[in-house]
């Protein structure tokens, strides 16, 4: 799966056009030419996986309070497209199921966030895996990412086959035998840390690195030539024509 891996991936979608982890940010990353997006996923209080980033509801929705103080059927009712621009008045909070169907529909990979509420790893990894492998048209192109090390345990064990992503935000002294531990086949990092030395170090475990979120042409040309193997982006189709278009400069310039 990794094989179709490309460098670009579209951030929760492509939010800097569409509000973030939505079906209309979804259809905004394709329009804009993403060939996979990355969405994180929560559990409501009735167990049931919903794409939302945060633990709360404040920023992104109508609502208030943490995700999984409310059902599902709550979740839906919110309105989680206004606080980006009125024209995406009355956007739902997406389920993980109606997530799937839209990428399927419109052909995307997906790298899926497993993003949980404290204290529900294990709960929140196995009910998303579970409900994605009823759901995953065989063959599209699939992965999972966490930060935390007991979600990427319970792929492992699950879903063995599809590959995981070690997300990393402060990088502890043995990352590289937590990634040995989960399996991992990437290293998702921030982008704002690396070097070409500490991209070297990641790479010379024989796994290819992520790098998040990058919405700059030169920096994500910088990270390329260092050897990152793909981006996340809010804009992957503006970020797409500017590398292109430095590309063509560069050549002209030799």
């Amino acid at each position: 799966m990794l094989s179709t891996l490309p460098r670009l991936i579209g951030h929760r979608g492509a939010k800097e056009n569409a509000p973030e982890n939505t079906l209309a940010s979804i259809r905004e990353a394709a329009r804009q030419g993403a060939r996979w997006v990355e969405l994180d996923v929560m559990l409501s209080r009735d167990q049931r996986p919903v794409i939302i980033h945060d633990d709360t509801l404040d920023r992104t929705t109508s609502g208030t309070g943490p995700v999984p103080l409310r059902d599902v059927a709550d979740l839906r009712a919110l309105d989680a497209g206004t606080w980006f621009d009125a024209k995406f008045a009355g956007e739902p909070l997406p389920t993980l199921e109606e997530a799937v169907a839209l990428i399927d529909a419109l052909g995307l990979g997906l790298n899926l966030e497993i993003k949980p509420y404290p204290g529900q790893e294990v709960a929140t990894a196995t009910v998303a895996l579970e409900t994605l492998r009823a759901l995953w048209p065989a063959g599209r192109p699939l992965m999972f990412s966490s930060f935390e090390i007991p979600c990427l345990e319970v792929a492992r064990s699950l879903w063995p086959e599809i590959p995981r992503g070690y997300l990393i935000w402060e990088e502890p002294e043995d990352w590289a035998a937590i990634a040995d531990r989960v399996g991992a086949a990437t290293f998702n990092v921030n982008h704002e840390w690396q070097t070409p030395e500490t991209i070297a170090a990641y790479r010379a475990t024989g796994r290819a690195v992520l790098a998040y979120t990058v919405n700059e042409a030169e920096r994500a040309k910088t990270l390329f030539d260092w050897g990152v193997a793909a981006i996340f982006t809010d804009a992957p189709g503006r970020l797409e024509s500017e590398l292109s278009g430095s590309s063509v400069r560069d050549e002209r310039k030799s």
